[in-house]
C-alpha cells in the first residue's frame, strides 16, 4: 500500500543537514534543481491504495537507483553508504537517524514498480524540459551516434571470470601494501577449475583474515566480488545468457555482444533523445525516431550532425521534407539506388559491409563496372552461403542449391548532387566540427556512469540502465551550465 507523497520528516537533528552538507553539494543541487513529483504520479497507479502494509515511497526508491548510477555502485554498497553519508540521507529526504532499506527492495523495485513504464522517454523529456525552461538549449542542431554496452552474459569460461577476479583483487591489495606479494597463496597455473576454486578459496581466507585489510572499502568490494563468482561457479550460473543481445561489428574484425543506444543530442551536450536496441542493428535507421522523440521534447531542429551511417536516401528525403540539413557525409554504399530488399539489409559503417536480417555480416565486397561506362557501377556483399543454408529467414533471401548469396547496390553518381554541393560549403565544414561532443558523452556514460556494460539481462532492463544514466548526465551537464 502505497502513502501520501513522502517529504522530509522533522526531527531535532535534521538542523545537521545545513552544517554538514555544503551549498555546491552535486546532491543537494540536484534536490533543488528539480522536483521529483513527477516519479510519484507515473508510479502511483502501480501501487495499492487501500491494502497491505506501507510501501517505501517510489520517489525515494528512485533516488537510490540515481545513486547508483551517480557513482557507479552495487546495490549493497548504495545502502551501506546511506547509513553514513549524511549527503545520501539528505538527497533520500531521510531524517540523521532513519534507518535504511534492505536492499534486495531495490530488484522488486525494478521488477514491479518501473516494469512497463517508458522510464527512456519520461526521464530524457523531464531534464530537456528543465534545460528548455533555464535557457540553456539554444542551438537548433543535434547530434546523432550510437554507443555499445556489453552484455552482462559472459562469453569466457568460468576459470577464465576465476582467475580475472583473483588477479582483480590481488591487484588492490598490492596497491595498498606490497609486502603483501609475500603471503599471497601460490596461484594456480593450471586450466583446471578445481584447482582455481581451491585457490580462490585460500585467497579470500588469507585476506579475510586481516581484519584492517578486509575492511578497506576498495579491498573489500572486490573480494566480495571474488565470493560471488565463486559461488555462481559452483552453481552453474556464470554462463548465463541474454536472449535480446546480439552480436554487432565495431570494425570488419572486431565485434561485441550486446545492445546498442542510439543518441541525439544538442550542441549544448543535452541528450534530446535515445533508442535502445539489440547490438547488431545499423544506426542510420533509427534517425527518424530521433528526430521525432527531440521535437517531441521541444527541441526546434533545423539541422542534423552525424557520420556517415545517416546519409542514406531515406534519411535525406525526411531532411528535406522538413526543410532540415543533413550535416553527414555521403557514403556509396549507403547512397544506393531502389532494392527490393532495401529496407532489410542495413548497413554497418564501422566495418564497411552490409549485415542481414539475421544479423549475419558481408565477408566481401566487389566493385563492379568502370567508371567511365555510362551504366552504374555496382557493389556486390557476399555472404557466407553455409549460414543462409540453416537461416530460419532463408525463404524469399537463399535460393536453395545456390553456391553463393550476394546483395548489389547500385552506385548512383547523379542522384545525389544536392548533398554533394552541401558537403562542400562552409557552414558543413563548420557544423562538422560539432560531431566530437558526442563521442565525449557516449564516453562519459560507459567510463564514469557503468554504461559500457549491462547490470542486468534483457532489452528492457537495457533501457531502464539507460534511462537513469541519461537522467543523470543531463542533470549534471544543466547544473555546469547553469553555474
Amino acid at each position: 500500500m502505497i502513502v501520501q507523497q513522502q517529504k522530509l520528516q522533522l526531527s531535532t537533528y535534521s538542523d545537521l543537514y545545513d552544517l554538514i552538507i555544503p551549498k555546491d553539494n552535486l546532491l543537494r543541487k540536484i534536490n533543488e534543481l528539480i522536483d521529483f513529483s513527477f516519479i510519484y504520479d507515473e508510479l502511483v497507479n502501480k501501487y495499492c491504495s487501500n491494502n497491505g502494509r506501507n510501501a517505501e515511497s517510489p520517489i525515494r526508491m528512485f533516488k537510490y537507483l540515481l545513486l547508483k548510477t551517480i557513482y557507479d555502485v552495487s546495490d549493497v554498497d548504495v545502502v551501506e553508504r546511506s547509513h553514513f553519508d549524511m549527503s545520501f540521507k539528505y538527497f533520500l529526504e531521510m531524517t540523521p537517524e532513519e534507518d535504511v532499506i534492505n536492499p534486495s527492495s531495490l530488484t522488486k523495485f525494478r521488477k514491479l514498480r518501473l516494469k512497463d513504464t517508458d522510464l527512456l522517454n519520461l526521464l530524457i523529456g523531464k531534464t530537456v524540459s528543465i534545460a528548455i525552461e533555464k535557457g540553456i538549449i539554444r542551438s537548433k542542431s543535434i547530434i546523432v551516434d550510437a554507443t555499445h554496452s556489453l552484455s552482462r552474459s559472459n562469453p569466457l569460461s568460468p576459470i577464465e571470470v576465476l582467475k580475472e577476479r583473483a588477479r582483480q583483487l590481488r591487484k588492490v591489495v598490492y596497491s595498498t601494501d606490497e609486502n603483501w606479494k609475500e603471503r599471497m597463496p601460490k596461484k594456480n597455473e593450471d586450466n583446471d577449475l578445481e584447482q582455481e576454486l581451491s585457490y580462490c578459496g585460500k585467497l579470500e581466507k588469507e585476506i579475510e583474515s586481516d581484519e584492517v585489510l578486509r575492511s578497506m572499502p576498495k579491498v573489500k568490494e572486490k573480494l566480495n566480488l571474488l565470493k560471488e563468482t565463486i559461488e555462481d561457479t559452483k552453481d552453474h550460473y556464470t554462463l548465463s545468457k541474454d536472449p535480446d543481445a546480439r552480436t554487432g561489428h565495431k570494425t570488419a574484425d572486431s565485434s561485441f555482444f550486446g545492445f546498442k543506444t542510439h543518441i541525439a543530442m544538442t550542441e549544448e551536450r543535452i541528450i534530446t533523445a535515445a533508442v535502445v536496441t539489440s547490438g547488431e542493428k545499423g544506426d542510420g535507421p533509427e534517425l527518424p525516431a530521433l528526430l521525432e522523440a527531440s521535437q517531441e521534447n521541444g527541441i526546434e531542429v533545423d539541422t542534423i550532425i552525424g557520420d556517415a551511417a545517416y546519409s542514406g536516401k531515406d534519411n535525406l528525403k525526411l531532411a528535406d521534407g522538413q526543410e532540415i540539413k543533413i550535416v553527414s557525409k555521403l557514403n556509396p554504399s549507403i547512397t544506393q539506388g531502389f532494392r527490393q530488399q532495401e529496407n532489410t539489409f542495413d548497413y554497418n559503417k564501422d566495418a564497411g559491409m552490409f549485415i542481414c536480417p539475421s544479423g549475419h555480416m558481408a565477408f566481401r565486397k566487389a566493385c563492379q563496372g568502370k567508371k567511365e561506362d555510362h551504366a552504374n557501377q555496382v557493389v556486390t556483399y557476399y555472404f557466407d552461403v553455409d549460414k543462409c543454408k540453416t537461416c530460419v529467414l532463408k525463404n524469399g533471401c537463399y535460393k536453395p542449391g545456390a553456391k553463393t548469396k550476394t546483395y548489389s547496390v547500385s552506385i548512383k553518381s547523379d542522384e545525389h548532387q544536392e548533398q554533394m554541393r552541401f558537403q562542400q560549403t562552409d557552414y558543413f565544414k563548420e557544423k562538422a566540427k560539432h560531431r566530437y561532443k558526442i563521442e565525449a558523452k557516449n564516453s562519459e556514460l560507459k567510463n564514469v556512469h557503468g554504461y559500457g556494460r549491462a547490470s542486468s539481462y534483457g532489452i528492457a532492463s537495457m533501457q531502464m540502465q539507460g534511462a537513469i544514466a541519461i537522467f543523470t548526465v543531463n542533470l549534471k551537464r544543466i547544473l555546469k551550465l547553469m553555474n
